[in-house]
């Protein structure tokens, strides 16, 4: 029993001397979450209606607002999250 007490400490001490520290790194950006913003749409040539106008700019403005505040958004909350990570360390 003595013996077995033995090996079993044995094997427990030298099991945790050869462990190697881990170390932990912030994740990088997925390449799916670097995707850029799409293309603005065109105003047909030869368009001579203002109306038209003035909804291919409002449509565009639009897509282009929706897009910066979800990359600006994206972007602060990443930063923020690695800020507090590395300030763990």
């Amino acid at each position: 029993m003595k013996k077995l007490l033995l090996v079993c400490a044995f094997f427990a001490l030298t099991g945790c001397a050869g462990t190697v520290p881990v170390t932990m790194s912030f994740p990088q950006v997925p390449e799916e979450l670097k995707t850029s913003c799409p293309d603005l749409k065109t105003i047909p040539e030869g368009t001579t209606k203002l109306s038209e106008v003035v909804s291919n700019v409002s449509a565009n403005y639009g897509q282009y607002q929706e897009c910066k505040i979800k990359i600006d958004s994206w972007t602060q909350w990443y930063n923020n999250q690695k800020k507090i990570f590395e300030s763990i360390k």
